[in-house]
């Protein structure tokens, strides 16, 4: 099922960021397998990362996003700040990371404006 839209797909197809659209029920999450993680950061180099994409969307904007499997930061064996917490969706436990969007900017903001936010929220995770 395809639900992105075109702006955000023509984004990702042009950098070539491989992505799945998963609909489980009446939610919508775009999926970003093998997502690379900031290197030396956590205990693992790559996870997926869920993205769930509310009714509305792009007018509205993404809230929090998953990741699976599971990490915790390198140094500390730890999970990162309000990132402990479990979100099933699509029959698979993923780690919340808890991370709120105040800023977005309606017709301005998508999807690449959500893959910002996670890597700088990955990057600067404690």
């Amino acid at each position: 099922m395809a639900f992105l839209p075109s702006k955000d797909r023509k984004y990702l197809l042009e950098r070539e960021l491989a992505f799945e659209e998963v609909a489980a029920g009446a939610v919508n999450g775009l999926v970003f397998p093998d997502f690379r993680l900031p290197a030396g950061h956590f205990d693992c180099e790559a996870s997926s990362v869920l993205i769930i994409l509310p009714g509305g969307y792009p007018d509205l904007p993404p809230d929090m996003f998953f990741l699976n499997p599971w990490v915790r930061l390198a140094a500390t064996k730890q999970y990162a700040r309000c990132a402990d917490q479990a979100h099933q969706f699509n029959n698979i436990n993923w780690q919340r990371w808890s991370r709120h969007n105040n800023e977005w900017r309606r017709g301005k903001d998508g999807i690449w404006t959500m893959l910002k936010r996670v890597e700088h929220a990955l990057q600067e995770a404690k």
